[in-house]
Formats: structure tokens, C-alpha cells, sequence
């Protein structure tokens, strides 16, 4: 199974750190968000990876080389002249994915999700990893009953940026930028996802303030 990790956002709310430094090579607990990523799905079993990137893309490039000092082949797919989105970003990295399911990780999260839970073939379009509601989204993303998630159900749960997703969920997708969300709320809503639920360490590093929190954890400080 390959995994793609998404690094092409430009990461305005953590501005100005972002300005001279893409989002996923700022760093927790030491390590930048997307080395914790590459080293995490090695350890799974999973070294087949595309990085995409857009804003300081060559500064992604230059940190992670060709993967192979993490064990990992790395292959990225480069967005000219701006990012795609979430959707439009992994539509055109299809054709560096192949024909089976893959992975998708956010850039900009950090978590101790066990990757190899996903290794597995989803009964569906998609498979999401969901997590309690953080306080920056109390109402969540998706619902989840009998392994599937829901729209429209309650409780709801946040989608934590983790997925598996087969090349067919893009096939209605026309180039362009697009975010992921709607095609998976889509999606499910006709009962084409499945989900799990994770309790685990994860963090949305979405603003300064959240990095400072991911690090102090990180650090075994909190």
C-alpha cells in the first residue's frame, strides 16, 4: 500500500511562522510534523510515499530527499502555480498512486495513530480515522454507526486528516483546486465510508498556539 502526505498548504494561520518555513517542516517535540509521518509509516511497513507541495515545495524536497535515509522511496507531485486544495491535490497525484487503495495524512497534524491499522482493503470508497471533537470543532465532522460515517447522525466526531481512499472516489473530479471534505461528505452520505474511531495522542497543528501544545506533549511536558 503507498501513502501520500498532503504539504501543499500554504498555512496562513500560523503566520509568520509559515512565511519562511512550509507548515510541515515546522517542528514537535524536535522533529518536523512530516518526518514524524514518514517515520511513522516506515515503521507500519509503509515506504512507498508521494509528498505533494506548493509553497516552499523545494524546502520539503531538500529535507526529505528521496527517502531513503528514513527507509522510504519518495516521490513528490509539485502544484504549479498554487496549491490545489486537499481534493485537487490528490487527484493529480493519481497517476503516482496506482490502482489500489492508498493513504492520506494531513502535513499538519501530529499523532500516534498506528498506521498499520489502515493497512487493510476498505469495505467502501473510503475509510476515515475520527477523533473526539477538539475544542476548535465541537461539533465534528462525521457520525459513526456499525463502522460507517454518517452526516447527519449525532454524536459527530472530527475527521483527523488520516484516510484510505480508492482512485474511484476521484472519478467524477475534474482537475482544478478542490477540498477534500465535500467528496467525502458525499460520499458518505450514500453509505460508501467506513470509519474507526481513535482516542489516541493527535493534534491539528493548525495555529501557533496548538504547535506550542503539540510540542510541550511531545516533550513529555504536559
Amino acid at each position: 500500500m503507498k501513502a501520500m502526505i498532503l504539504a501543499a498548504g500554504r498555512g496562513e494561520r500560523m503566520r509568520p511562522l509559515t512565511d519562511t518555513v512550509p507548515k510541515p517542516l515546522l517542528e514537535v517535540g524536535g522533529k518536523a510534523l512530516i518526518v514524524h509521518h514518514v517515520q511513522r509509516l516506515v515503521a507500519a511497513g509503509i515506504t512507498d510515499l508521494v509528498v505533494n507541495h506548493a509553497h516552499l515545495g523545494a524546502m520539503v524536497e531538500q529535507a526529505l530527499g528521496d527517502g531513503h535515509r528514513f527507509g522510504a522511496r519518495i516521490t513528490y507531485s509539485p502544484e504549479r502555480p498554487a496549491a490545489l486544495g486537499t481534493g485537487g491535490g490528490v487527484l493529480n497525484a493519481l497517476p503516482l498512486m496506482g490502482d489500489e487503495p492508498f493513504i492520506v495524512v494531513n502535513g499538519d497534524i501530529w499523532t500516534d495513530y498506528p498506521f498499520g491499522r489502515v493497512q487493510g482493503v476498505p469495505d467502501a470508497l473510503a475509510h476515515l480515522v475520527l477523533v473526539e471533537n477538539p475544542s476548535h470543532n465541537p461539533a465534528g465532522d462525521f457520525s459513526l454507526s456499525s463502522g460507517r460515517a454518517g452526516t447527519s447522525q449525532e454524536p459527530r466526531f472530527t475527521f483527523s486528516g488520516i484516510g484510505v481512499y480508492w482512485p474511484e472516489l476521484f472519478a467524477d473530479c475534474g482537475p482544478g483546486a478542490f477540498p477534500l471534505g465535500p467528496l467525502l461528505r458525499a460520499a458518505a452520505a450514500r453509505g460508501d465510508v467506513t470509519a474507526e474511531l481513535y482516542r489516541g495522542r493527535w493534534f491539528d497543528v493548525g495555529t501557533p498556539l496548538r504547535l506550542m501544545a503539540a510540542d510541550r506533549l511531545a516533550r513529555g511536558l504536559d
